[in-house]
């Protein structure tokens, strides 16, 4: 805007000096009433051209006027010349516009022109106030309201002040737009009046603000204030005294009387009081009382000041004191629940209790007693607790016990609590819950008449929590059957909300709901399986989903289900039974199916399963099944082949041939076969193999008395029989059907095993195979000694084993020892055949 109108200003000075003689005289001249007139009203101009003008010599000519760009009707001064023009503009609605009278020739010349400017008058100044600034420098600091209306044109405003006790006057210009101003210390006094004015000039009028008077100290916002420390007062109770200062820069001023604020909050609670208390005329110095508190409570505490009518200073910083303690007063409210024990007819009691209205802790650590006794003993004390509830026993016969309060101070008075018994009468027929926000609930019931109903009690606590410290409850009359409750209800988090009804004889049974503050969709969906196959049907159930990942009530289950031909199905579930059941499914065709879970606030959709259902009724579920899991399935199914495979020689690598003695048909060895490098064998034999051998091991004889016991003889000759017991192939005398066999036995002689049959008693020798011989055998090898018996004892007989467990037996003699080992049952046969 500035722009155009400069440039208009440039064409409009080229035009008329275009229009001037050689004496450099303009060839008209405008004359107007002002060049500054009100905004919208009326303006008046005449145009004289003057006789020696070159643009009218000898011609006749004709004006014209223009306002910026526009041409204005016009009209002709009566006179002779015609050269005289008067225009009339009616409202003039510009800020600022250019006038021209104008020659009509070709092309229009302009002869003159002439500025207009419009606006406002200034409006007086409102709103003037002043601040004195006490910290250092002093200053004082002035601010006011221009008006709303925006004048148009230049204004200037001057602050100007009086100061009473010196007639000292001031006067501050201000620059353009600026409607503040900051005294110096040099221009007022802290102790005495002054007044002050603000004047706002422009070129329509002038106006002046009301003016003020004030002492610049009653005009001071003071800094932070401190409380240096708040404690209770010594034997009175519900007081603090709070000891304080101004700021440091204004300590030069705790001699002034000033106004003080309190506000008071408990140190549990995050609400201040609604109503500072107010303290007049108190000096800095001075410590202030604040009365009528909870005993035994602790308090934080805000002071605010100002002198006089000043500003308010900031709140200060908190500080806590504790009042002092007294023994808790009022009454608790209770609600009982009881459980018969009739077989030792003892009653199981779970007492709540929260604080009346009219309670009062009086104290910090605050802890309750259970007494079946009025004044509380020892001996009548079934609970002493810090929590808002308690667990004890009762005999069937008691009827009511006392609970009270305690703290350091004292126990309040108790409250009786009367014991009833628990009725087998439903009269609450239906509960809903309505969320009202994050940290309420509307519980709405319906109950039948009775007249014994005395009220209702609204129980709730969170499910995901086990213990009763988060139970809460609400006692309600009989007339009533609706209530808000409210708390730190979490979201998306189940209440269990449960009314219980109350009787004069007792407590009838309770409707229970679960709620939610707000819902949203379930954390998880579980995972469909496949139950149950026939004809063209498929079962399939599912898991419950977890308490803590419902997120919400469940509404409904929904199986989505189809083959990759036809359209998609849905089945609702049932919300109990959790399973749900495909019906007139296509043989022969692939199956995709999956569920949404919904509740209030959203829905989930599951995992997708595929399966098929082919023409034997049996259902085929097909996964994508990695890489990896075919690799082990190829390892599982070629150890498989291997544990079923009929090859001998793979079979022999990984699971030798262990003889089994019960068939063996060493009798029918003959003394040639015995020797030989491998044992005859019967063609009737179903499964021909290679039996175990025989060891032999002849003992040189010695002339001792210790020769009936091989086992006393001395170390040399035992040493080799021990290597033998224990497997040893380095043993002398050694001699076997075949190198991969296992030793049954090793029997040792007195003498050589060729000569005459020997009047000494034998001696038998078990192997240390590590492979069951018999079939109701141990699996485990017997230790390597004290494992060899006599053949021929009269009396008794010891078996292999450790020697701790090889207890003598009873026994018949060698023939029975014989039976139960056939390879020995061949020696007798052989030593037979030799006799």
């Amino acid at each position: 805007m500035i722009s155009t109108s400069m440039s208009v200003v440039v064409v409009l000075v080229a035009l008329v000096n275009g229009a001037k003689n050689d004496d450099t005289q303009p060839c008209a001249k405008i004359q107007i009433s002002s060049s500054v007139v009100p905004f919208g009203s009326p303006v008046t101009a005449t145009c004289v051209i003057r006789d020696d003008c070159p643009l009218v010599i000898g011609r006749a000519v004709q004006l014209a006027w223009r306002l910026g760009d526009r041409f204005l009707p016009s009209s002709p001064v009566a006179n002779e010349s015609g050269r005289v023009s008067e225009v009339v503009i009616p409202s003039f609605n510009h800020t600022r516009e250019f006038l021209t009278c104008c020659v009509r020739t070709s092309p229009v010349q302009v002869v003159e022109g002439v500025e207009i400017r419009a606006g406002y008058p200034p409006e007086a100044p409102q709103n003037l106030s002043c601040q004195t600034n006490l910290t250092t420098p002093n200053t004082l600091s002035c601010s006011w309201d221009p008006g709303q209306q925006e004048t148009h044109l230049h204004t200037k405003y001057t602050l100007h002040t009086k100061i009473w006790d010196s007639n000292e006057n001031h006067t501050y210009e201000l620059l353009s737009g600026v409607h503040r101003y900051t005294i110096p210390r040099s221009g007022f006094v802290i102790f005495s009046d002054m007044e002050i004015y603000v004047k706002a000039v422009n070129e329509l009028g002038e106006a002046t603000s009301a003016p003020i008077v004030l002492e610049p100290v009653s005009a001071a916002k003071f800094g932070r204030p401190t409380i240096l420390k708040m404690q209770a007062v010594p034997k009175r109770y519900g007081c603090l005294k709070l000891s304080w200062s101004l700021s440091q820069q204004e300590v030069w001023m705790r001699s002034l009387q000033l106004n003080l604020e309190v506000r008071l909050t408990t140190a549990d609670s995050s609400q201040w009081s609604e109503q500072p208390i107010l303290v007049n005329r108190v000096r800095p110095t001075r410590s202030v009382d604040q009365c009528r508190l909870l005993h035994g409570t602790q308090y934080l505490a805000q002071i605010r000041v100002r002198f006089q009518r000043s500003p308010w200073s900031e709140w200060s910083s908190s500080q806590s004191g504790v009042t002092l303690e007294n023994a808790p007063t009022g009454r608790l409210d209770s609600w009982m629940r009881v459980s018969g024990d009739h077989m030792n007819k003892q009653l199981n009691i779970l007492l709540f209790w929260k604080p009346s209205k009219q309670f009062r802790a009086n104290g910090q650590n605050v802890s309750y007693i259970v007494s079946v006794k009025k004044l509380p003993s020892e001996n009548g004390k079934v609970c002493s607790t810090v929590r808002n509830y308690c667990t004890f026993q009762l005999p069937g016969r008691a009827k009511k016990v006392y609970l009270s309060a305690v703290n350091a101070a004292g126990k309040s008075s108790p409250t009786e609590v009367r014991i009833y018994l628990p009725k087998d009468c439903a009269v609450i027929l239906d509960v809903t819950v309505i969320p009202q926000d994050d940290r309420s609930l509307l519980v709405q019931w319906r109950s039948l008449l009775s007249s014994s109903l005395t009220g209702f009690t609204v129980e709730w606590s969170p499910l995901l929590q086990t213990d009763f410290f988060s139970t809460q409850f609400e006692l309600t009359d009989r007339n009533q059957t609706l209530l808000v409750i409210t708390g730190s209800f979490e979201p998306y988090k189940p209440y269990g909300i449960s009314v219980y009804p109350r009787f004069k004889d007792g407590i009838g049974l309770p409707q229970t709901v679960n709620a939610y503050s707000r819902q949203k969709a379930p954390s998880m969906v579980p995972k469909l399986q496949i139950k149950k196959i026939w004809k063209s049907h498929v079962e399939l159930t599912w898991d419950e989903i977890p308490l803590n990942q419902r997120n919400g009530i469940i509404q409904n289950y929904k199986v989505f289900y189809r083959d990759h031909k036809g359209p998609i199905n849905v089945v609702n579930a049932d919300l109990e039974e959790r399973r749900v059941v495909l019906k007139d499914l296509n043989t022969a065709s692939l199956y995709e199916a999956f569920m949404m879970v919904s509740t209030f606030g959203g829905s989930l959709n599951g995992s997708t399963i595929h399966f098929e259902i082919d023409s034997f009724e049996t259902v085929v579920v097909v996964a994508i099944v990695p890489v990896s899991v075919v690799g082990l399935l190829l390892i599982v199914i070629f150890i498989a082949m291997m544990s079923f495979s009929n090859n001998k020689r793979l079979k022999g690598r990984f699971w030798p041939a262990v003889p089994d003695p019960a068939n063996s048909s060493i009798k029918r060895w003959t003394s040639e076969s015995t020797q030989g490098s491998h044992l005859s064998l019967d063609n009737e034999e179903p499964n021909p193999m290679y039996l175990s051998h025989l060891s032999f091991l002849d003992l040189p004889v010695k002339r001792s008395k210790e020769d009936d016991d091989p086992w006393l003889s001395s170390a040399d000759d035992t040493s080799d029989l021990g290597e033998s017991i224990c497997g040893s192939p380095f043993i002398p005398g050694y001699s076997g059907s075949n190198s991969d066999s296992v030793p049954y036995a090793t029997v040792i002689f007195s003498g050589p095993c060729n000569s005459p049959t020997p009047k000494d008693l034998h001696v038998y020798l078990r192997s240390e195979s590590t492979q069951p011989l018999l079939e109701t055998e141990e699996s485990f090898s017997p230790k390597c000694y004290h494992n060899m018996t006599s053949v021929g004892m009269p009396s008794e007989q010891c078996f292999f084993g450790p020697s701790h467990d090889c207890e003598p037996e009873k026994g018949e003699g060698p023939d029975i020892l014989c039976d139960d080992f056939p390879f020995l049952r061949a020696l007798s046969l052989k030593y037979t055949e030799n006799d």
